[in-house]
């Protein structure tokens, strides 16, 4: 963490200038990615696997045996703030499961609203230096509640071909199996096309990097529901001598997780 102490006023604007990035040539390659997946599924997956992740799979899709794994490798105080967090979580989305009224506007005329949840989404969950299983809770939950029949989650893997035990822990409580281990835009092209492994969903849902961010900006003009473009990831707080430390430190640690 760099730390800054008084800086003149003449220096502001340049701190709170954020960072760019040259992405010049970023809507060309992934393109390539998601035309390569479109066209070779499953064998592009694994290509794409061995180029960025540099793992060989012997399987796509998450086992039975690996789920059951995940458990033994989180620590029982983790597992409780997780559960914790997915009964907070639940409590807020259930709230939003209202009968509307049916409202007559005239004689034989009667109107009302209705939510119908997607047959199909896809999460994508972000793996390598910062797993976000807080993510598989903030979107897995309310599809569960919502009623969605099929739920797809793609994560990348580690270079044994694993994936990150709190992930699947995490996706395991809230009662989603259909797990692949696949990441960056690849992901998104498997989910948007579908693969052999792969089904294709309605709507894909979750954060990632540039790559990701823009495999979806570019599938959502293919006939594919995104949810929103993730922007960067970032907090300002302001405290004095009066401010509860404990409070600030978790304000902090709710961004950290987005890095090493």
């Amino acid at each position: 963490m760099k730390t800054v102490l008084y800086p003149p006023e003449e220096k502001w604007d340049i701190l709170c200038r954020r960072p760019a990035m040259d992405t010049s040539g970023l809507d060309a390659a992934v393109r390539i990615i998601l035309e390569r997946v479109r066209s070779e599924g499953d064998k592009a997956l694994r290509h794409y696997s061995e180029k960025f992740d540099r793992v060989t799979l012997s399987g796509i899709k998450v086992t039975q045996a690996e789920l059951e794994e995940s458990a033994n490798l989180v620590p029982s105080g983790l597992k409780d703030a997780i559960k914790t967090a997915r009964e907070n979580i639940e409590k807020f989305h259930k709230a939003q499961l209202i009968n509307e009224k049916v409202i007559e506007t005239m004689p034989g005329v009667r109107t009302w609203r209705k939510n119908v949840p997607i047959e199909k989404v896809g999460l994508y969950i972000p793996g390598g230096t910062a797993p976000l299983f807080s993510t598989v809770l903030m979107l897995g939950v309310p599809a569960k509640i919502a009623g969605c029949s099929q739920i797809i989650l793609c994560t990348p893997p580690d270079r044994y071909g694993k994936v990150n035990p709190l992930i699947l822990y995490t996706a395991c409580l809230i009662g989603i199996t259909d797990i692949y281990k696949a990441g960056g835009a690849q992901a998104i092209a498997a989910m948007a096309y579908g693969t052999e492994s792969i089904p294709k969903v309605s709507k894909i849902f979750g954060p990632g990097n540039q790559f990701v961010t823009k495999a979806k900006e570019i599938v959502s003009t293919h006939g594919i529901a995104i949810d929103i473009p993730a922007g960067p990831s970032e907090v300002l707080i302001i405290a004095d001598s009066t401010a509860d430390p404990v409070y600030i430190s978790a304000d902090l640690l709710s961004q950290a997780e987005h890095g090493t």
